[in-house]
């Protein structure tokens, strides 16, 4: 075999590592059977030992070193698939360890640790037509739906306690996420990790859909039907540290071959860092990510805790990370070259410059996370009303620096957890009513301000009770008028982002934002304009308990606005205060604009206006088909039916 790919692989430049190491079904001397290939550069000697050889090491078991850098190889006749196996390694000191395959397509569910046995060819897609017409969004609307996967709908009805796997979840979680409008799924961590807790963030097996929902197969199934529905796919995917578990890649051949070996050995979630200077650490990472892309049909990579890449240990004091800066960079360049429709998504907290950006120190992803606006929006949602006006800024500040980078507004899973209260919780005071006023108001913001959109399951069930992996999300609320109303506003704003271009193309050029009114402190409201191809809509915020049932903004435009989002409308769960006719402008200047309208602007109001183009015509929420707007509350209740799907065992 020419082993020309393994010098790639060794210079840090292979991303399709994935077909050559591991284990391959093929067929050698006229016998079928597997060979295992194995990089373990240290190691004085390693077997395979498993199932179809009853563990038994001997001659048979020895594999070939087959390049002096320590590649190792073994051809195995009649090895069926799902049968165990692990790799029995010698170190230099003489000890013998037992590691499963870092390049392992399927693992033993947990408490087992093994590798089992996988052909990861002859899936058939059914997804051409979405394959065609995928590419990376910049001009289109993008709504996540992030989800955990065990704990969606929670465990099978069937007394057994074992997770449900991706064809159970599938028919559900596809009618529900194309009933509610997002575009994409973004899954929580799907590679092999051992220990529920980490919800997938402590990884042992990179190449590996996780076990507790299923064979790869049964993954693609999922992948496939969602892309059948016009929803795309996400991956969070974790480049940064690895679980510690001894079966893992820790110390993997007796030596660092994944880790540092010196101080930064260790993360602060006390697993192992990543040494992303090493080249064949780089070749391993970016084949599974590009493994993911090639037989999974993943439409993106979400990359965890980059300014844990940038920075060790994400402390910036500590200096650039030269060694993960230039990982990310050779990554970005490989996928994009390579595949040129995928979005690569960093989730960064640091300030450091450009990682949307390109060659020039840039990083080259695609979409960045703003954890700013995260944390400064959330922030004044905790503050009382009567003092709102003292840190008006803090709402006006995320675009002052919006156009540095390509970002995307999470509501993510990280706000939800460890005490820090659900995004309903979170908001200010005990009354019930205003509570959920100011829930609607914020998710409206969050779809009216530019960049793309994303929200943790449960946000939209607007829930007490923060998220717990070992819990399904509570549907029963959605018997309740206020959590229902919630749910459906998230399904409209869904709607109408979708439908109407100003809210989403061209959104990273300047010119198609503008503030009408940013410095209206005292009342705490906000007024701004988005304009694009002759779609002008204007968004109006009250951030404030007052009501005002005559207000006067500025507009652009001569003529009359039609609105189309108002959360204090009582299918939203609010008081019912809304403008129902168009308003017609005044042409009396305003707010630096030519004309005027008079409006009625409920109690947390967030309204959405369309200006009515004589001369181009876009749709309203009105204007959308009974099919579209399908009130998803009224359709069988998810968890319900993939509960009864369990107890089928389908």
């Amino acid at each position: 075999m020419d082993y020309s790919w393994f010098d790639y692989y060794l210079m840090g430049e292979s991303i399709d590592a994935y077909k050559y190491l591991g284990c391959h079904f093929i067929t050698k001397n006229k016998k079928r059977g597997a060979i295992f290939r194995v990089y373990a550069p240290m190691a004085r000697e390693v077997h395979v030992i498993g199932e179809f050889n009853d563990w038994d090491l001997n001659s048979k078991s020895k594999m070939e070193k087959v390049h002096y850098a320590g590649l190792y190889e073994l051809f195995i006749p009649d090895v069926k698939e799902y049968q165990s196996y692990k790799f029995h390694i010698q170190t230099q000191e003489g000890n013998w360890i037992d590691k499963a395959d870092p390049c392992g397509y399927l693992f033993e569910l947990r408490p087992g640790s093994c590798t089992r046995t996988f052909n990861l060819e002859g899936f058939v897609y059914h997804d051409e037509e979405w394959l065609k017409q995928r590419d990376r969004n910049f001009d289109k609307a993008v709504s996540i739906y992030e989800m955990h996967l065990g704990s969606w709908l929670g465990k099978a009805n069937d007394n057994s306690g074992r997770f449900l796997s991706c064809e159970e979840i599938a028919p559900a979680l596809v009618k529900y996420v194309k009933e509610m409008g997002f575009t994409h799924v973004e899954f929580m961590p799907v590679t092999q990790y051992p220990f529920d807790g980490s919800w997938g963030y402590q990884v042992v097996g990179y190449y590996a859909t996780d076990s507790r929902y299923g064979n790869p197969f049964q993954f693609m199934h999922l992948i496939d039907v969602l892309h059948q529905n016009g929803i795309g796919v996400i991956l969070d995917f974790v480049p940064v540290h690895f679980a510690v578990d001894n079966y893992g890649l820790s110390r993997f051949d007796g030596s660092a071959v994944y880790e540092y070996n010196n101080e930064n050995e260790y993360s602060q979630w006390g697993t192992k860092n990543f040494d992303l200077g090493k080249d064949p650490v780089r070749s391993f990472l970016m084949s599974s990510i590009n493994m993911w892309i090639e037989k999974f049909h993943v439409d993106g990579i979400r990359m965890d805790a980059i300014s844990n890449v940038i920075y060790y240990d994400g402390n910036s004091d500590r200096g650039v990370n030269q060694g993960g800066v230039d990982f990310v960079k050779r990554l970005n360049y490989k996928i994009h070259e390579a595949h040129d429709d995928i979005m690569m998504i960093a989730e960064d907290s640091s300030a450091y410059g450009q990682v949307t950006k390109g060659f020039a120190g840039g990083l080259l992803f695609d979409y960045k996370w703003d954890l700013g606006w995260m944390n400064d929006t959330l922030k004044y949602y905790q503050k009382d009303p009567i003092y709102r006006k003292y840190i008006h800024n803090q709402l006006t500040f995320s675009m002052a620096y919006f156009y540095s980078e390509n970002f995307l507004l999470p509501l993510s899973h990280d706000e939800v957890v460890y005490g820090k209260g659900t995004v309903l919780n979170k908001m200010f005071g005990d009354n019930y009513d205003n509570k959920f006023a100011q829930v609607c108001n914020l998710y409206a913001y969050q779809f009216a301000h530019p960049g793309k959109k994303l929200n943790f399951m449960g946000n939209e069930l607007a829930s007490w009770d923060e998220w717990n992996e070992n819990k399904s999300l509570p549907w029963e609320l959605q018997k309740f008028p206020k959590h229902s109303g919630v749910s459906r506003l998230i399904r409209d704003l869904n709607l109408v982002y979708r439908s109407h271009v100003a809210m989403h193309k061209e959104e990273y050029s300047s010119e198609h934002f503008s503030w009408i009114m940013a410095d209206n402190a005292d009342q705490s409201i906000f007024v701004f304009k988005r304009e694009v191809d002759g779609e002008c809509l204007i968004f109006i915020f009250n951030m404030t308990p007052n009501f005002y049932s005559s207000y006067d903004i500025g507009v652009p435009y001569e003529g009359t606005y039609e609105e189309i989002i108002n959360t204090d409308k009582d299918v939203y769960g609010g008081w019912n205060h809304y403008n129902g006719l168009p308003l017609t402008s005044s042409k009396i200047p305003l707010h630096n604009q030519p004309n005027r309208i008079s409006l009625m602007i409920g109690s947390f109001a967030g309204i959405y206006l369309r200006y009515v183009n004589p001369n181009r015509e876009s749709p309203s929420l009105n204007d959308l088909s009974e099919n579209d707007k399908m009130n998803v509350l009224e359709t069988e209740d998810p968890a319900k039916k993939a509960k009864k799907m369990g107890k089928k065992g389908n």
